[in-house]
């Protein structure tokens, strides 16, 4: 390690444990949600675009009790709006067909301006980690993300990946307890074997090169669970017409039937026209209705 990163670390870890305690963010909350964050939402998270009006209002509302309850810290970077409302989205998203669902062990995200490494380091040469859960320590309580990775998560809607939604599934699995990969739905369920059956025939295929599902998650069963989640929620159409079996299991484990009902599943970019319908759900075009608000 480096002296600069030496530095870098000790102050981190500084900072963490004189930081303000609390189980509230600090983040003003507005009384109503406002509709530019609502448009906003509907250009960048598919998961919300797919909502009927009925299901966006209570995403909202997940949303502003999320920033309300958890802080969101820029490391070295500078944090708006979008960010905040990209890493509410992701982890509403796995959690959103539990209603007040909380995630109990977590009181802080935060966004670095570049990718790290294991000693929480984004100036070093071998830094490859765009997101972590923290464990133990001054580390507890807290997930740490790379701004520009997250932000690509919700940009790229092909490649099946989303670091935001992967670290709060890791938050998800840990509800009961433990990360590992068996999250409490399998549990109350008793399909914990099929679950490991499907896990151990899944890795196989992807250590030999036969399946789409990302390499990383044949790392671990806690892994396997995060990237398949990952995939569930970006291409839940084409994760249902690969993976059948792990399709069914998954809208077990989350609650979900995406595949029904997801849009714009193979965009990488969506943006609202002047004659679209506008997302509030009134029925008027964009350009008579929020566009002249925003």
């Amino acid at each position: 390690m480096t002296t600069f990163s030496l530095l870098l670390f000790v102050a981190l870890i500084v900072w963490l444990i004189f930081r303000p305690k609390g189980r509230k963010s600090g983040f003003p909350i507005p009384e109503t949600f406002p509709q530019k964050w609502r448009t906003f939402l509907f250009s960048e998270v598919n998961f919300y675009a797919s909502l009927s009006a009925e299901d966006k209002e209570r995403f909202e509302k997940d949303i502003l009790r999320f920033l309300g309850r958890v802080r969101i810290t820029g490391i070295k970077t500078t944090i708006d709006i979008e960010d905040r409302l990209l890493v509410a989205s992701s982890a509403v998203i796995p959690v959103f067909a539990f209603p007040e669902w909380e995630y109990r062990s977590l009181h802080e995200v935060l966004l670095y301006p570049d990718l790290f490494d294991q000693n929480f380091d984004f100036t070093s040469e071998k830094r490859t980690i765009s997101g972590m859960v923290g464990s133990g320590g001054v580390m507890n309580n807290i997930v740490i993300f790379s701004k520009p990775a997250l932000r690509l998560g919700f940009d790229n809607t092909s490649d099946k990946k989303n670091v935001g939604i992967h670290e709060f599934i890791h938050l998800f699995d840990k509800e009961d307890g433990t990360t590992d990969g068996i999250p409490h739905v399998i549990m109350k369920n008793q399909a914990v074997m099929p679950w490991l059956k499907l896990i151990r025939d899944n890795t196989e295929q992807m250590l030999e090169g036969k399946s789409d599902i990302n390499i990383y998650g044949a790392t671990n069963k806690q892994e396997f669970l995060a990237v398949a989640g990952e995939y569930f929620f970006e291409r839940p159409k084409l994760l249902k017409d690969k993976h059948p079996a792990l399709y069914e299991v998954l809208s077990m484990v989350f609650q979900n039937n995406l595949a029904s009902s997801f849009k714009n599943e193979n965009t990488t970019q969506r943006r609202i026209g002047r004659n679209d319908k506008c997302p509030c759900g009134s029925s008027k075009k964009f350009k008579k209705c929020c566009m002249t608000q925003d």
